[in-house]
């Protein structure tokens, strides 16, 4: 069997996810990665067959997004180039974690695909979502990356076809501890924009990840880490608590390992905000933007109890088990082929 597994590099989330599934692919046939996107900062532990500049998120200095950055990326005719001569038909299964020339690729030559992972989730109408509601949002969630079926991953079973996170093996297998300190990954803020604010808690220590970090090091209650996978793991694994941003890995890590929680999603990022809905729903904090009160809220939250969530593992056999049985399989496809799938 043939599999084309395309992953958007739009954040660190599905580069993640997808090295823990690529293994459990290998198994079923050969496998080959489409890679779209450039501003991930992971590094690929698996090899890509095909590259994309694709389209990506880019965010200002303080927590909202750069649409002037985010326009000048989008290259209609570039990516229907790419869509036109990505060889989808040669593939016997299809993957597509949010990435849209795969997507495109699969709608301009007839091809079945299946979309997998977080956004996939919200095509049923059983997700929270934030109060206000956001038809752009709404449209690009459905539209972006269209596929034959959906195969969701969510906190919770909202509906059927819905499984819980991908966690990683290595936090599955890991001793969890509580040595006071709280992680931080919020790659939407800057330094400048809360260096002051962490300072003034100095009751409080911090292990602060950014993509501007080199070098570890510490200045006062402050220990600042580069963004690599093993070193956030090992600090959210013994941390009193996380705060993170509005997105799904991060927080459904923290969840499953039993840690406190505060979501800080970009603003105006509706798949955030969504997940910031469904976080409040289960009595996480949520704080919708950093102001004068930041250092009150932070000092509160640490002090408070933790809210009661269990967030379960998936299984990722199971998970592949749904995705044979309902994977769009044309007539073509040999039932030899079936057969070693499930």
């Amino acid at each position: 069997m043939k599999i084309l597994y395309a992953v958007q590099a739009t954040g660190n989330g599905h580069i993640s996810r997808a090295a823990q599934l690529y293994p459990y692919l290998q198994r079923l046939g050969s496998v080959d990665i489409f890679l779209s996107g450039n501003n991930s900062h992971l590094k690929t532990p698996f090899p890509v067959t095909y590259q994309s500049k694709g389209l990506s998120l880019y965010f200002n200095q303080c927590g909202g997004l750069n649409y002037w950055r985010v326009a000048k990326g989008i290259r209609p005719l570039a990516l229907m180039k790419e869509a036109l001569q990505l060889p989808v038909k040669k593939y016997d299964m299809i993957i597509n974690d949010f990435e849209s020339i795969t997507a495109l690729a699969c709608k301009l030559q007839q091809k079945p695909s299946v979309q997998f992972g977080h956004q996939a989730s919200f095509q049923s109408a059983n997700c929270p979502r934030p109060e206000k509601n956001d038809p752009i949002g709404e449209w690009i969630l459905a539209n972006y990356a269209q596929a034959s079926s959906y195969l969701g991953l969510h906190f919770q079973r909202y509906d059927s076809f819905i499984h819980p996170p991908v966690i990683k093996a290595e936090l599955q297998q890991a001793t969890v501890s509580d040595q006071g300190h709280v992680s931080i990954y919020l790659p939407a803020y800057k330094r400048v924009c809360l260096e002051a604010s962490l300072l003034s808690m100095s009751d409080i220590e911090f292990h602060w990840f950014l993509p501007e970090i080199n070098t570890s090091f510490r200045h006062q209650n402050i220990t600042y880490f580069p963004v690599f996978q093993e070193l956030f793991n090992e600090s959210m694994l013994s941390s009193h608590g996380v705060i993170t941003g509005g997105g799904f890995e991060t927080p459904a890590e923290a969840l499953y390992l039993g840690k406190k929680l505060l979501s800080i999603p970009v603003r105006k990022h509706y798949e955030q905000l969504c997940n910031a809905a469904a976080l409040q729903a289960m009595g996480i904090k949520v704080l919708q933007d950093i102001d004068s009160h930041f250092e009150q809220v932070v000092t509160t939250w640490y002090a408070s109890p933790r809210a009661s969530v269990d967030i379960q593992a998936n299984a990722i056999q199971e998970t592949l088990q749904y995705l044979a049985d309902t994977y769009p399989y044309k007539q073509s496809q040999s039932e030899q082929d079936y057969a070693l799938f499930v």
